[in-house]
């Protein structure tokens, strides 16, 4: 997330005003990470319904908890522009808080009125999906927020990121989805109770995704500090970039991203019965093999190039969310 490298300025100062705030509340909600999360809740949503084959589709709750998940993820990156502004004007200029389309208090309401909704969305739908939204946002907070800020450190930056990326998202997302299927709507935790139809069992499928994810998600947190370096160097942030150097946080993330590859090509030989084992291995392996492609011709003083192929792992993380349910689907 370096200068200009992530995505230009999304702000038209020659545009029309409510054009202009849309396309700022856009870039403030940093776009990769709602496509991400929409992925998220359609790849679980569709991993849960895999065994079902589509039979009750509640289409409502599916529409509310990707809601839910989106106002979440606005409030937590949206929380960690408030507290970085200074930092965004060296490595992300074109933000909205950094670049002045937005004013403080702007920030300050958007992200105060999405953790409030996301929180009140939860509430509403169940609560495996409050317990998933709650533990997001308190997780983020505690990211960014002072006197915590755990992102100053970059074992608990990382941990912080793959935690709620991978396991509490995927996790959350399927227990939801398993309930309210079951249910054949979703019931707020008020209620009325149903207790009894909770149900904590996950298969083998969410277990290998939710692993996944997580090892992903440790390549792209370490990875997302290497255009950050200079900024993150002035206002005293610890990365895994500054102590280890470029080179070296950029080979980690590579054989990271290969071990989740060949892990999950592996993990569908090994425990997974109900997928396409086919579609599955030849999926990873081309990403796999496009991924040290892409690489092999970065230069690590191009901070575009760093820039682009942080983009390009985002996207393999997107398809990701693809590939996985197809399998199941397929199986």
């Amino acid at each position: 997330m370096g200068n200009d490298s992530i995505g230009n300025s999304w702000s038209d100062k020659n545009g029309s005003a409510p054009q202009s705030w849309v396309r700022a509340l856009w870039e403030f909600s940093r776009p990769h990470t709602i496509v991400g999360t929409t992925l998220s809740v359609l790849a679980l949503y569709a991993i849960a319904q895999s065994a079902r084959l589509f039979v009750n589709p509640v289409f409502l709750p599916l529409t509310l908890a990707w809601l839910a998940c989106i106002c979440g993820n606005i409030y937590i990156v949206g929380l960690n522009q408030l507290e970085d502004v200074e930092i965004d004007k060296i490595n992300k200029p074109y933000l909205p808080l950094a670049s002045g389309a937005f004013s403080r208090k702007t920030g300050e309401l958007i992200v105060v009125g999405t953790g409030i909704l996301a929180i009140l969305i939860a509430v509403w739908q169940g609560p495996f999906l409050l317990a998933t939204v709650g533990v997001s946002l308190a997780i983020g907070t505690a990211y960014s927020l002072p006197p915590i800020r755990l992102k100053r450190f970059p074992f608990w930056a990382a941990l912080c990121i793959f935690t709620v990326r991978g396991a509490i998202v995927n996790l959350g997302l399927f227990l939801h989805f398993n309930w309210v299927l079951g249910l054949g709507r979703a019931k707020s935790i008020f209620s009325g109770g149903s207790w009894e139809s909770l149900s904590w069992a996950i298969p083998a499928e969410v277990w290998v995704l939710t692993v996944f994810v997580v090892v992903f998600t440790f390549a792209i947190a370490i990875f997302k500090d290497i255009p950050d370096m200079e900024g993150d160097k002035q206002y005293n942030i610890t990365t895994f970039t500054i102590e280890l150097g470029k080179a070296a946080v950029f080979n980690l993330s590579r054989w990271v991203l290969t071990v989740c590859y060949v892990g999950a090509t592996w993990a569908g030989v090994i425990v997974l019965s109900d997928v396409n084992l086919v579609f599955l291995g030849v999926s990873h392996l081309a990403a796999l093999g496009l991924m040290w492609f892409w690489s092999a011709k970065i230069d690590l003083e191009e901070q575009k190039e760093i820039a682009d192929f942080y983009q390009f792992i985002w996207k393999l993380f997107f398809l990701e969310y693809l590939i996985f349910p197809a399998a199941c689907l397929l199986g």
